[in-house]
């Protein structure tokens, strides 16, 4: 479960950046979209969703770029540039695209996590020299970095390391550990690597590779990141695949019946050899059995749906965190609010999944589906370009910029009331082009 994120000097964030997933003090209503877990003599509590308001270009991807970016940094465990290109998110792998643009004095790039998994609360933070933005022969370093388990730093490096007490993870540690640990500790010391971080390499190879693997587990399975969402296509293989033979998912399929689909049924065919299956549509009610390529019958909405909603049931079943940009993007808004109620279901949602996205689309600013706590905005200053974060709860509920519950939330957000809406209006651009063209 996804407590809070943090990053500083990432693209538009020059300042820092906290989104949170902790209720606000003093929310009242939609309990339900109170998640629980206890550890220990503590109860966690968290939003099991967020939506994310704000103009174009405001920095609303930004954030989960920077999710994304901090995940694959830390799974691959250093800060130089990653060899795959492939990836959507160009941040992710070559890092000199991180830090803010307008930054002229080599400001540290900072990310921070917290959150819940097999009975622990996990903190970790780094910070990292990246230079300047788009320098691409500079020196990086990591300056700091942390890690804490159940609120007891464990380690710390600022830049030399420290350590605290190990008594948190001493069910962790590894083979032999506490025989040698004096040696691990002067060792793992003496061998800091600039580019590297302590947690992904000496730590858990000296310390306590059990506890670095469920961290890994959590950001690499339960911490479910889409960027650009509209790109994403859903690669499905099989263990055992015949070529040729129809494989048709029974749950994928009822929910595609219910969401839309213009054929009697879709399956996937494995027709190469790598295993792939591509989705058609098919087709049982002619003489002769046929089957068409979805891309080419079915609607885009439809295949952006049949493309997330395998997510969906896995953050589900498995209890994820799932953040995804322009998840609503051709889904009729009828089936979004179906798929939130979902999360927010006490008798679903019992393994503490949460949704996250950004969106254009006002329905979702309604005090009967959102709290105000769930509901974000992202707004960048004409001036400075950067951005800033924050959620309706800030506003409070006192005097008279503040928010009550029963509030229309999407009518104040249209008369400017939260900020996040820029007026755009492209009359005076189509006036000049078409005097323009009068003159000609």
């Amino acid at each position: 479960m996804l407590l809070e994120f943090r990053t500083k000097n990432y693209k538009s964030f020059k300042d820092e950046l906290v989104f949170s997933l902790v209720p606000a003090p003093k929310q009242t209503g939609l309990d339900y979209s109170i998640l629980n877990e206890t550890i220990g003599k503590n109860v966690y509590k968290g939003l099991c969703s967020a939506v994310i308001y704000g103009p174009n270009a405001s920095g609303k991807t930004n954030i989960i770029g920077a999710m994304d970016t901090f995940k694959s940094i830390v799974l691959r465990g250093n800060i130089r540039n990653s060899d795959d290109k492939s990836y959507p998110n160009a941040a992710a792998s070559t890092l000199e695209l991180i830090p803010n643009s307008a930054d002229v004095n080599s400001e540290p790039v900072f990310f921070s996590i917290k959150f819940t998994t097999n009975g622990i609360l996990v903190e970790y933070s780094f910070t990292a020299d990246l230079g300047k933005f788009l320098e691409t022969d500079y020196p990086r370093k990591i300056l700091s970095e942390t890690l804490a388990i159940n609120n007891i730093v464990i380690f710390s490096r600022n830049p030399k390391l420290e350590f605290y007490s190990l008594k948190p993870i001493q069910d962790f540690f590894i083979n032999a550990f506490e025989e040698n640990a004096e040696s691990a500790i002067a060792l793992a010391k003496s061998n800091l690597d600039d580019e590297e971080l302590f947690l992904m390499n000496g730590f858990k190879n000296m310390f306590s590779s059990k506890l670095v693997e469920l961290i890994s587990d959590w950001l690499n399975n339960k911490f479910m990141i889409i960027y650009q969402a509209n790109s994403m296509r859903l690669i499905r293989k099989f263990s055992d695949p015949r070529k040729k033979s129809v494989y048709i998912e029974k749950t994928l399929n009822e929910a595609a019946s219910c969401f839309g689909i213009n054929s009697n049924a879709l399956g996937y065919i494995v027709n190469d050899e790598n295993n792939e299956a591509t989705l058609f549509s098919l087709f049982n009610n002619t003489e002769k059995k046929a089957a068409v390529p979805a891309e080419l019958f079915e609607s885009y909405g439809t295949i952006r749906f049949i493309n997330m909603f395998p997510l969906i049931a896995i953050a589900l079943k498995n209890g994820c965190t799932l953040v995804a940009d322009e998840f609503d993007a051709s889904i009729h808004p009828i089936a979004l609010m179906n798929i939130i109620n979902i999360f927010h279901n006490n008798e679903i949602n019992i393994h503490r999944a949460q949704l996250v996205f950004n969106t254009h689309n006002p329905i979702f600013l309604n005090s009967n589906l959102y709290r105000r706590d769930e509901i974000k905005f992202v707004e960048r200053d004409d001036k400075t370009y950067f951005s800033t974060h924050y959620s309706l709860s800030d506003f409070g509920t006192a005097g008279k910029s503040g928010v009550r519950k029963n509030e229309d939330y999407m009518k104040n957000y249209f008369v400017d009331r939260y900020g996040a809406i820029k007026d755009v209006d492209f009359t005076p651009i189509f006036q000049e082009l078409i005097s323009h063209e009068s003159e000609v």
